[in-house]
């Protein structure tokens, strides 16, 4: 598992969910941020959703800490490498800052164990639905899983979310739960990253 910078000075808040670890926002990358209709193997491939930015920043007006957790197989197979990975995820920072938005962290796991690239071909407890990016947040940012959510559009996301002891919310962009990777129930199906921002900040416990 591997952590990109998002923005640099996480915003301060007060937010009804604050306690002494802070509850945050998980969001899945491809199918809840980006359009997933084709590979993001180039910075160029990378586009956000309709309203994804505008979600986002409103996130970052109330202080919730806003995390990217997403699985890279495609590293694994040969498709980018990380250094690839690191320019998409430069351009997502800039997408999302033209539009008033950030993301305070970016983890992602480049393994796969069907892959052919050696070095990445193996199972890793980082890789969705495996709980380890999670849990590296936690300890990075000391964030309250139990106390925080997770948004994605597969059935692995919301797998790791139950796992780790997050609330989950399924979009119907992207995979919209029909991945079939996983038996996994949302707490919440709702139509995109918007709904699902509007959920979380109408619903504190969410």
């Amino acid at each position: 598992m591997n952590q990109d910078t998002g923005n640099p000075s996480r915003s301060k808040g007060g937010h009804p969910w604050r306690t002494e670890k802070v509850a945050a926002v998980f969001l899945d990358r491809d199918g809840v941020l980006n359009d997933q209709t084709g590979f993001v193997n180039e910075p160029e491939d990378f586009n956000l959703l309709p309203g994804a930015a505008a979600a986002v920043a409103r996130l970052n007006r109330t202080g919730i800490p806003v995390v990217v957790v997403t699985n890279q197989g495609g590293i694994a197979l040969g498709y980018l490498t990380e250094d690839d990975l690191a320019r998409i995820h430069e351009r997502m920072v800039k997408l999302l800052a033209a539009e008033g938005a950030h993301v305070d962290a970016v983890y992602y796991c480049p393994h796969y164990a069907g892959g052919t690239v050696t070095r990445y071909a193996q199972d890793c407890a980082d890789r969705k639905p495996g709980t380890g990016m999670l849990e590296k947040a936690r300890d990075d940012l000391g964030i309250n899983l139990r106390k925080s959510v997770l948004v994605g559009d597969a059935t692995t996301d919301i797998l790791a979310g139950i796992r780790a002891g997050c609330r989950t919310i399924l979009v119907c962009t992207g995979f919209a739960g029909k991945d079939g990777k996983a038996v996994a129930e949302p707490d919440y199906t709702v139509a995109d990253l918007a709904e699902a921002v509007d959920l979380i900040l109408t619903k504190p416990r969410v």
